[in-house]
């Protein structure tokens, strides 16, 4: 065990000249690979007890079982999102933004937006007083009619849908309002408005309640296919009977109703290596879909609003990456990103250890065979009958290096080369001493 050990060490030592090449191919790859995703980011969900806020809670508590930080930051609504996401120093990395409201943006801002997909359906109500009569978009003209808040999906989308039917904002009535949320849901309910647009999934609290007071009903879009020709960021949905409100029943028959659909959208800020852990968190929040959609519909590629992202493609192609699949998302993410570099480090490095074989043979040999040099020069003084006079002063340094040599250390294996050499050492040493015998008869018998 003791020799093992030796000729590890002496292995190591005639190698080391490998470990500073090593560290500097390391330290390259760890200079150049691009820096890991980060495990937080902040996202603009919209007004509580809204539908994105529900969404987004969701979508936090899930990503939390990844040790992923959402942090959520309340706003107006869709519109709010994307200036807070086209911000200079913008606060967001992502937002919950409602499809259509790209068109109210230049091409530069959109152009610095990426989309991860749509995540679910969010209809645009029209919840009518049971005594209102109603068949097309103009006959909302004299009635009290909540447009949405300020900056809300609901507003860009009640205004898309009127101008369409030639009702610009500038020819609305005194009358409208700009109202939404659970304001206009407690006007609504009290009479103080005859009708209001809401934008919220079927499943929300708050459609829930209207659908279930027996005073208002569900407006139905019997032009819907019309209207989706006309604005592709909106969706013909069927909304069956008793659909909303089983108990009550509640719409009363089948009923057409537009619908965009809420987008994940995101800044430059956004790391892209995060786009699969939003989407599969997405995924596992609609895993058991909804009222409108059935499982495994979203989160979905389509339709598009802003250019999806390369990373957000890659997902609804292949799926997760395939060491996510396994991993936890830091070391998964993580050996992603070493791999791509590794791969030319070891294209590197295999040609590297395989020269370590030649040149330890070499620099074992060479402790060897450096004192193959003296033998050799003396062995050629002595066929040439030139060797200097002091031949014990030559001895005296070859039993010198005999010591010398007893202290050189080489593996096990080349130990026959090290005997090899003691044997033509020593005898050297003897045709010099015999050499300095022969003289000194010689020295006597003519004295």
């Amino acid at each position: 065990m003791r020799r093992v050990l030796k000729d590890l060490k002496i292995i190591l030592l005639a190698n080391l000249w490998i470990v500073p090449v090593v560290a500097g191919l390391v330290g390259a790859l760890f200079y150049f690979v691009a820096p890991p995703p980060p495990l937080h980011a902040t996202m603009a969900t919209g007004v509580e007890g809204g539908g994105y806020r529900a969404f987004a809670e969701q979508l936090r508590d899930e990503l939390a079982k990844q040790g992923f930080e959402l942090t959520l930051q309340p706003s107006a609504g869709s519109r709010d999102n994307l200036e807070r996401l086209l911000a200079d120093e913008p606060q967001v990395q992502i937002a919950l933004v409602q499809s259509g409201l790209e068109r109210q943006f230049e091409a530069d801002d959109q152009a610095r937006l990426e989309s991860l997909g749509a995540v679910y359906q969010e209809p645009l109500w029209l919840f009518l007083r049971r005594d209102v009569h109603f068949e097309l978009l103009s006959d909302l003209l004299p009635l009290r009619l909540a447009l949405g808040g300020a900056g809300s999906g609901t507003r860009a989308a009640s205004e898309a849908v009127l101008a369409v039917n030639g009702i610009a904002a500038e020819q609305y009535p005194s009358h409208w309002q700009t109202l939404g949320g659970s304001k206009a849901e407690q006007a609504l309910n009290a009479g103080e408005l005859d009708a209001a647009f809401f934008v919220s999934p079927a499943g929300n609290a708050r459609i829930q309640r209207l659908a279930a007071n027996p005073d208002l009903v569900l407006a139905h879009f019997r032009r819907a296919a019309a209207y989706q020709a006309h604005l592709p960021f909106l969706k013909q949905l069927r909304i069956g009977e008793g659909l909303l409100n089983l108990e009550l029943n509640t719409p009363a028959r089948p009923t057409d109703i537009l619908s965009p659909v809420a987008t994940l959208v995101v800044n430059q800020d956004f790391h892209p290596g995060l786009a699969p852990l939003i989407l599969e968190a997405a995924r596992e929040v609609m895993k058991s879909g909804s009222l409108l959609a059935p499982a495994g519909s979203f989160p979905s590629a389509e339709p598009r609003t802003f250019s999806l992202s390369r990373d957000a493609a890659h997902y609804y192609q292949n799926g997760l990456p395939l060491l996510q699949r396994y991993l936890p998302f830091r070391i998964a993410s993580l050996a992603d990103r070493y791999i791509i570099l590794l791969i030319p480090l070891l294209m590197v490095l295999i040609p590297l250890f395989k020269a370590v074989g030649p040149l330890y043979r070499w620099r074992i040999r060479a402790r060897i065979y450096r004192w193959y040099k003296y033998l050799r020069e003396i062995d050629r003084q002595l066929d040439a009958g030139t060797l200097p006079e002091r031949l014990g002063s030559e001895i005296a340094r070859l039993e010198q290096l005999q010591d010398e040599l007893a202290k050189v250390e080489v593996p096990l294996s080349y130990s026959n080369e090290l005997y090899e050499l003691h044997m033509h050492l020593r005898y050297v040493i003897e045709r010099l001493q015999t050499l300095q015998r022969r003289r000194a008869t010689q020295a006597e018998s003519l004295g």
